[in-house]
């Protein structure tokens, strides 16, 4: 049983996989994020492209959930907290969906880190901080693809959210 798990996943991993020209496709999504998490202009395409996406892909559904984020640190004092708070719905419905998917606990993680903890939204931190640096700690068996995960070491070791001895570990994994 387990031989023909193992043989269905990466047949699974193809027939779910989002097409190049589609604008949900990862590496299509991931630069959106970044040029939004930097862009006010960028954070406001991005959320109009996520508003949108009603399926229940684990992944792109917390990109939906980092877009609403964005769009929170770029709301009016007045819609703030309902954007945020949106955010945190569609990340638990991203985590329930697939729970030990690193690219939906790192987006997450770059979120929650982010929020002032008066808001009572950060509850999920450690968890995913310690799910992060298993899993990044395991490359190339990882899960997660080069730019993924280049990508989430990066921010968690010059974000400061690793230990110095974490951070000489996963210096040492994938070069």
């Amino acid at each position: 049983m387990q031989r023909f798990l193992l043989f269905l996943f990466p047949l699974f991993t193809l027939i779910s996989a989002v097409p190049e020209s589609s604008p949900f496709h990862l590496p299509t999504l991931r630069r959106h994020y970044e040029q939004a998490a930097a862009d006010k202009n960028a954070g406001e395409k991005f959320y109009k492209l996520m508003a949108d996406y009603n399926d229940k892909d684990a992944v792109i559904l917390a990109y939906k959930g980092a877009a609403e984020a964005i769009r929170a640190r770029d709301a009016s004092m007045f819609n703030k907290l309902a954007y945020v708070q949106a955010a945190s719905r569609t990340f638990e419905q991203a985590v329930a969906l697939d729970p030990t998917s690193a690219e939906v606990r790192f987006l997450r993680f770059s979120v929650e880190s982010n929020l002032p903890s008066f808001l009572g939204l950060s509850q999920h931190v450690d968890e995913d901080r310690q799910l992060l640096v298993q899993t990044l700690l395991k490359h190339p068996k990882s899960g997660l693809d080069a730019e993924a995960f280049q990508t989430v070491r990066n921010f968690l070791v010059n974000r400061g959210h690793v230990s110095d001895a974490e951070a000489q570990q996963l210096a040492r994994v994938g070069n």
